[in-house]
C-alpha cells in the first residue's frame, strides 16, 4: 500500500479551513478557538492530504502519531499472514484515531488506516502530548482528560463489535449489528456507514453469506434494504 502524500502547506493556513471541525473534536474540546494554533504547533501537527485507497498509517509503522480525519473517511483494517482482511472501524470526519496504540507498550502497529476516499488527515507527535513542558499546564491537563475520555470511548466501541463477532452464526452477527444501530440511532430506519464487503469484512463473515441471508430476512418481511439504508419492520 502507498503511504501518504503530504501536502506543503503551513498549519495556521490548513486550521482556519478545518477550524470548526477541530473545534468539535473531543481532543481539543474546552480549548478555545485562539489558541488552537499555539496548539496545534506545540504538537508538530501536520496536515496530509490522502488519495482514495492511499494508507495514512500501515501495519508494522511504530506508532508515533494520533491521527483526526479532517474530511473524508478512512477504514481500519488488520489483515493476516494470508491477506484476509479485517475492517475494525470506519472512521468519519471528525474521528481520532491510532490513539491507543500510540500509548500502548507495541513496537509497531498492529493495524492500517486506508483513505476510503480522497481525505485531509491531521497527525500530531504522540509523544508532544505527554510531555509536561510542551505547553502550560492549562493546556496539558486539559488534553489529558481529553485523551483518558477519547481511550474510554474506544473501549466501549471495541466492547460492542466483540459482542456481534461473537454471535453464533452469520444471521445472529446481522442482527446484532442491525439492533444496536436501530437503537443508537433511535429509529427503525438507518444508514450504516459500509458497504456490503466492508460489512462482511467488519462482522467477520463471508460476502456470499451476508448477502444470501440479508435476502432471505427481506423475503421473510423482517428488514427492507437498499445499498446502506435499512429499515427493521418487525421483532425478530
Amino acid at each position: 500500500m502507498k503511504k501518504f502524500l503530504v501536502v506543503k502547506t503551513t498549519g495556521e493556513e490548513k486550521m482556519k479551513n478545518y477550524l470548526s471541525i477541530l473545534k468539535e473534536c473531543l481532543i481539543f474540546k474546552d480549548i478555545q478557538e485562539n489558541d488552537l494554533n499555539y496548539v496545534l504547533s506545540s504538537l508538530n501537527a501536520k496536515f496530509l492530504n490522502v488519495k482514495k485507497g492511499v494508507s495514512i498509517l500501515n501495519m508494522e509503522d511504530k506508532p508515533q502519531y494520533i491521527g483526526i480525519v479532517l474530511s473524508g473517511s478512512a477504514n481500519i483494517i488488520q489483515e493476516d499472514y494470508w491477506g484476509k482482511r479485517t475492517i475494525f472501524s470506519v472512521l468519519q470526519t471528525g474521528e481520532v484515531f491510532a490513539e491507543s496504540f500510540s500509548y500502548a507498550d507495541v513496537n509497531s502497529l498492529p493495524i492500517s488506516i486506508i483513505a476510503r476516499e480522497n481525505s485531509n488527515i491531521l497527525l500530531i507527535d504522540c509523544n508532544k502530548l505527554l510531555t509536561i513542558y510542551t505547553f502550560s499546564c492549562k493546556f496539558h491537563k486539559i488534553l489529558i482528560q481529553n485523551l483518558v475520555k477519547m481511550l474510554a470511548n474506544k473501549n466501549v466501541t471495541l466492547t460492542r463489535k466483540i459482542k456481534h463477532i461473537t454471535q453464533k452464526s452469520t444471521r445472529e452477527k446481522i442482527l446484532s449489528y442491525l439492533s444496536e444501530c436501530a437503537i443508537l440511532f433511535k429509529n427503525n430506519t438507518f444508514k450504516i456507514p459500509f458497504n456490503r464487503q466492508e460489512l462482511a469484512d467488519y462482522l467477520s463473515v463471508d460476502r456470499s453469506a451476508l448477502s444470501n441471508i440479508l435476502c432471505k430476512m427481506r423475503d421473510e418481511g423482517l428488514i427492507k434494504f437498499h445499498k446502506n439504508k435499512f429499515e427493521l419492520l418487525k421483532n425478530i
